[in-house]
C-alpha cells in the first residue's frame, strides 16, 4: 500500500499573513516559522497605507521565511479597488526586488511574463485565477489550466468556491493531471479536504493558518504538522473521514491520524462536510476513499447507501462506520456506538460500587434500571438497543414523537414527547442519557434538562464530546450524580472503527493516552 512516513519533499506549507502593517507581518512571519510554515503569503491589499517600495524592502530585508507576494483586487476576492496601473507597478517591484514568489492574475499575466523571464531576479512567477461561484466542470478547469500554463508561468494557481464537497473531486483530478507545479483548492468549510489532501495528488503547496488567525476552510499549521503530518502524505495513502454536517467540531483527526502512524498504517483521517449523501457516494468511488465515520445527522439515512449492513447495525437502524471492502469496493455499514456507549455507562456504575444486578441472564448493572433517553436519532438508537440488551427499562423522549414511538416499539420501551422531559419523575437509581446535539460546541449553554431535575438521576451520560465536560455533565456532578462523558464513548467507538478500517487490533492504551492529553 505504499511506504509509511516517507517525506513528500515536494509539498510546502504556506501561512497566509493578514496583518495590516509591515511590522506585524514580520512578527507573524516568525510565529509562522515557529509553527512549521515553509513560506508565507503576504497580501499587500491588506496593508493599510501601503508604500510599495519602502514596505516591500522592509519585508524582504527582515523576512525569516520565503515570501509569496499577492496584491489581490476586489474582483478576485481581495481588498484593492483603485487603479490597476498602481497595483501592477507594486507587483513588478516585488519581482524586481527578488521576492521568492509573485502572484499575477491571469488577466494581466499574458503580456508580462515573457518580459519578466528575461530579468534574473530569482523570483518565481505564479499565475492565478479566482473563480466565482461553484467549481466548473473538469473540462473547463483543464482548459483554464492550459491557458494559464501557456503564459509561461513557473506555477499556476486556481481557487474556486464550493457549494458541495463533491466539486472538490474535480480539483483533485486537475492536480493529478497537471504538467506544471499547481496550487489548487476550494475555499470555505466544505473545501477543507482540498487543502489537506492536495499532497496526495501532487499539489505544490497547502495553506495553514497561524495560531490565533483561523481562516474558515484552512487547517491550522499545528494540525497540518501534528495531526495530519502533511509532509508524509503520499499518493498511495488511504483516505478515511467523518461524514457530518457540521463537521468543524470533530476531534477524530487528532485521534485516528497519530494511531495510523503508530501502527505503521498508510492512512489519513479528515473531516468531510457533506450536504448530499447520494451525490457524495456517487462521486467518491475510488478505492483510496476506504472508509468513513458517520456523524450527525446521517447515521440513519446513510444505511440506504450501504451495499451491506452488519446485523447489529441493521437491527439498530443506524450506521456510524462504513468500510469499503477492497475485494469488490462495496460499502459495508457497522455500528460501533452501541457497545461503546453502554460499556462506558456500565463501567462507571461498577467503579462506583454498583455491580451486576441481573444474575447470569443479564450480567449488567443496568438490568432492571429505568433508562431515560433524550433523542431517538442515530446515537439514541445505539443507546436504546444497548440498554435493551442489558435488560434496562427504556423511556424515550424526542422532539419527533413518532420517531420516539418507532424506536420504543422495537426496544419494548415507552415513548414520550420531548416537552414532557422536564416534568418527568424518574425512579430511584435511574440513568439519564443525552443523545441530542444540545450542549455541543458552539452552543454550549443549551441543555436537554434542568439542574433541578438532574437531582433525580443516579448517573448522567452525555453523548456530546465537544466540549469534553458539557454543561449537562457539570450540573450532573454538582448534584452528586455519576457522570460519563461522551469522550469515553468516542474513544471506545473509535477503537472499534480502527479495527474495521485497518483490519488490525487497535492500540487501546495509546489511543486512550491521546484522548486524555488532547481532548
Amino acid at each position: 500500500m505504499g511506504s509509511v512516513g516517507v517525506s513528500n519533499s515536494c509539498v510546502m506549507v504556506c501561512a497566509p499573513l493578514m496583518a495590516e502593517s509591515v511590522g506585524e507581518i514580520v512578527d507573524e512571519m516568525y510565529c509562522a516559522k515557529a509553527q512549521g510554515a515553509d513560506l508565507v503569503e503576504i497580501r499587500l491589499d491588506q496593508i493599510k497605507d501601503l508604500q510599495p517600495r519602502k514596505d516591500l524592502e522592509f519585508i524582504l530585508t527582515n523576512k525569516s521565511l520565503p515570501v509569496l507576494i499577492v496584491y489581490r483586487p476586489k474582483s478576485e476576492g481581495g481588498l484593492y479597488e483603485v487603479d490597476e496601473a498602481t497595483r501592477l507597478e507594486a507587483l513588478l517591484l516585488a519581482h524586481q526586488l527578488g521576492a521568492d514568489y509573485v502572484d499575477f492574475e491571469l488577466k494581466m499575466a499574458s503580456d508580462l511574463i515573457k518580459e519578466l523571464k528575461t530579468q534574473q531576479t530569482g523570483s518565481k512567477i505564479i499565475v492565478s485565477c479566482h473563480l466565482n461561484g461553484p467549481t466548473p466542470s473538469i473540462q473547463h478547469l483543464t482548459h483554464l489550466a492550459a491557458t494559464m500554463q501557456a503564459t509561461g508561468a513557473d506555477i499556476i494557481k486556481l481557487v474556486s468556491s464550493v457549494n458541495n464537497i463533491t466539486e472538490i473531486n474535480r480539483i483533485f483530478q486537475l492536480i493529478s493531471n497537471c504538467k506544471v507545479p499547481i496550487i489548487a483548492y476550494s475555499v470555505g468549510e466544505r473545501g477543507l479536504i482540498s487543502q489537506i489532501l492536495s499532497p496526495k495528488y501532487g499539489g505544490f503547496l497547502v495553506y495553514g493558518s497561524i495560531e490565533g488567525s483561523s481562516i474558515l476552510g484552512v487547517p491550522s499549521l499545528q494540525s497540518l504538522r501534528e495531526a495530519y503530518k502533511v509532509e508524509c502524505i503520499n499518493s498511495d495513502i488511504k483516505v478515511f473521514g467523518l461524514i457530518s454536517k457540521p463537521v468543524s467540531h470533530s476531534k477524530g483527526p487528532m485521534l485516528h491520524n497519530p494511531t495510523f502512524r503508530h501502527m505503521n498504517y498508510n492512512g489519513i483521517y479528515v473531516p468531510m462536510f457533506v450536504d448530499d449523501l447520494k451525490e457524495f457516494f456517487t462521486v467518491y468511488t475510488s478505492p483510496d476513499f476506504a472508509g468513513y465515520s458517520v456523524g450527525f445527522p446521517y447515521k440513519e439515512a446513510v444505511i440506504e447507501f450501504c451495499d451491506e449492513v452488519n446485523p447489529l447495525a441493521k437491527s439498530i437502524g443506524a450506521v456510524n462506520t462504513i468500510v469499503r471492502r477492497s475485494s469488490d469496493r462495496k460499502l459495508i455499514g457497522y455500528n460501533t456506538d452501541c457497545e461503546a456507549s453502554i460499556t462506558a455507562i456500565e463501567d462507571a456504575l461498577k467503579e462506583h460500587g454498583h455491580n451486576n444486578n441481573g444474575g447470569e441472564s443479564f450480567n449488567s448493572p443496568l438490568y432492571g434500571r429505568q433508562f431515560v433517553l433524550a433523542g431517538a436519532g442515530g446515537a439514541g438508537r445505539a443507546l436504546a438497543f444497548g440498554a435493551k440488551s442489558r435488560g434496562a427499562r427504556i423511556i424515550i423522549f424526542d422532539i419527533d414523537f413518532e420517531r420516539a414511538k418507532g424506536l420504543a416499539d422495537v426496544v419494548s420501551g415507552e415513548p414520550q414527547s420531548f416537552e414532557n422531559l422536564e416534568h418527568f419523575k424518574p425512579e430511584k437509581g435511574a440513568i439519564f442519557a443525552n443523545a441530542t446535539p444540545l450542549g455541543m460546541h458552539p452552543n454550549t449553554e443549551t441543555n436537554p434538562i434542568s439542574m433541578t431535575n438532574l437531582r433525580n438521576y443516579q448517573l448522567v451520560f452525555d453523548a456530546v464530546y465537544t466540549p469534553r465536560k458539557t454543561r449537562l455533565l457539570k450540573e450532573g456532578e454538582a448534584v452528586g450524580a455519576i457522570t460519563v462523558s461522551g469522550v469515553e464513548m468516542f474513544l471506545r467507538q473509535a477503537i472499534g472503527q480502527f479495527n474495521l478500517f485497518t483490519g488490525k487490533e487497535a492500540p487501546k492504551d495509546f489511543m486512550r493516552e491521546i484522548v486524555l492529553a488532547k481532548f
